[in-house]
């Protein structure tokens, strides 16, 4: 008999259904099992003498084979169909479960700390509502791809062993690279550009990234994963904003459309579709607005402090979660940015929730400037004569921006720590398991 996944029985069949014993119930004449595979949860009742024996050697998280016939039923568990339960005529143990290190049917008076959930992940990810995150996770980049292949963008795999660094010298990863030294990427940014160099006009990647932060907070981590995106001929920062307000307004709108209501029964937040265009200010606008809420942050840049204010500040004006802030000053931003004529910089950060998910710009595609540039940041030019060799052959103006997923997830889910949206995070504390 062919294995039926729980979302797919229907009443009057005989099934079946594999998966792991999600919680056990013993009522003496009758016995009770949820069991879970990736696709729901289903009660099935074991009424059969027969299998008494085996029903009394299961554990929790076991794993299990089970035939039985399909009903109607009226199922009162919260977590499982509620229409349909398996009268079970046949019950295998494939795998045995030891006792839990922790909780995976979880009761509300049940709380285990992220830092122990997170050496048992691969058991913290049983738990539905974390499966649902990954499955959100999947549909969320299906829907983006959706928006790149309609406009014709290409995808690229950059290295991420790297022979300089890609942004600053800080935050680095360094590594024996045979004989050599090499770095972890902490961006494909200069591998974007030499997209745009070499006629790609329109890219995208999706990779991991890697930042020596010491910062341990609720969003940064050691290695994570970026999406990234370049495009080439534009006029200036204002065409990368549009393209990203789309792209954004067109994923979010899809992801609403397939899991908002179920993201409301599970996470009980409402998946809000922003309207375009997005608020957009000035960095010079943006202080202003947070300074008369009593910020004493720093002056050419936002701390978390400043974003979270900026976003009540926003929220009371415009009344949208997205503020893009842009122009900021040159001392805020890296030496690859475009300059306007005042001396600011044609870059900006897209704010949602208070929290920065994006930094993007037009990037300066003169050969010249650009290498002026480094000289004023004090930047190494052996380090980055490969990149600088980029723009001495043509290079058109162009410009991108990169996004954190897992930041965006966090916030859309109304989660507190990237870590739980992260299959298996890194960072200053954690290289296990």
């Amino acid at each position: 008999m062919q294995r039926t996944y729980v979302s797919e029985l229907s009443a009057g069949k005989e099934s079946l259904i594999k998966g792991w014993v999600y919680e056990i119930r013993d009522l003496a004449k009758f016995k009770f099992l949820l069991i879970r595979d990736v696709s729901g949860i289903v009660q099935c009742i074991i009424k059969d003498e027969k299998l008494h024996k085996i029903f009394s050697e299961l554990s929790l998280e076991s794993v299990v084979e089970i035939k039985g016939k399909v009903k109607e039923a009226n199922v009162k568990a919260e977590i499982s169909r509620k229409d349909v339960e398996v009268e079970v005529s046949d019950l295998k143990i494939i795998s045995k479960a030891e006792k839990l290190p922790i909780h995976v049917n979880e009761k509300a008076d049940v709380v285990t700390d992220l830092s122990t959930r997170l050496d048992y992940r691969w058991l913290d990810l049983r738990k539905p509502k974390n499966l649902f995150i990954f499955k959100i996770w999947t549909f969320m980049e299906k829907a983006m791809r959706e928006y790149w292949d309609k406009k014709g963008f290409i995808q690229i795999y950059s290295p991420k062993f790297m022979g300089a660094p890609s942004e600053s010298g800080a935050e680095l990863f360094s590594v024996e690279y045979f004989g050599k030294r090499a770095y972890l990427a902490q961006s494909p940014q200069f591998y974007k550009q030499m997209a745009m160099a070499a006629g790609f006009e329109k890219i995208f990647e999706i990779g991991p990234v890697f930042r020596a932060n010491k910062s341990h907070t609720v969003r940064h981590d050691t290695e994570f994963t970026m999406i990234d995106m370049e495009m080439s001929f534009i006029n200036s920062h204002e065409d990368v904003m549009k393209v990203e307000e789309e792209w954004i307004n067109y994923f979010i709108g899809r992801i609403k459309k397939e899991f908002g209501d179920e993201i409301k029964q599970v996470f009980n937040m409402d998946i809000v579709v922003p309207k375009l265009p997005f608020p957009k200010i000035t960095m010079e606008e943006a202080q202003k607005m947070v300074r008369a809420k009593g910020y004493a942050g720093p002056e050419d840049d936002l701390d978390a402090e400043g974003e979270k204010l900026l976003f009540e500040a926003v929220t009371e004006k415009f009344g949208h979660e997205f503020v893009f802030v842009k122009d900021y000053p040159w001392s805020a931003r890296p030496f690859y940015h475009m300059r306007h004529e005042n001396g600011l910089t044609k870059s900006f950060d897209l704010i949602w929730k208070g929290t920065e998910v994006t930094t993007g710009a037009q990037r300066e595609h003169r050969h010249d400037i650009l290498k002026e540039q480094a000289i004023e940041k004090k930047i190494n030019l052996k380090l980055i004569e490969d990149y600088l060799n980029f723009f001495k052959f043509g290079c058109p103006p162009h410009g991108g921006f990169a996004i954190s997923p897992t930041r965006f997830l966090m916030l859309m889910l109304g989660l507190k720590n990237v870590r739980e949206v992260t299959f298996l995070p890194r960072d200053t504390q954690r290289l296990n398991p």
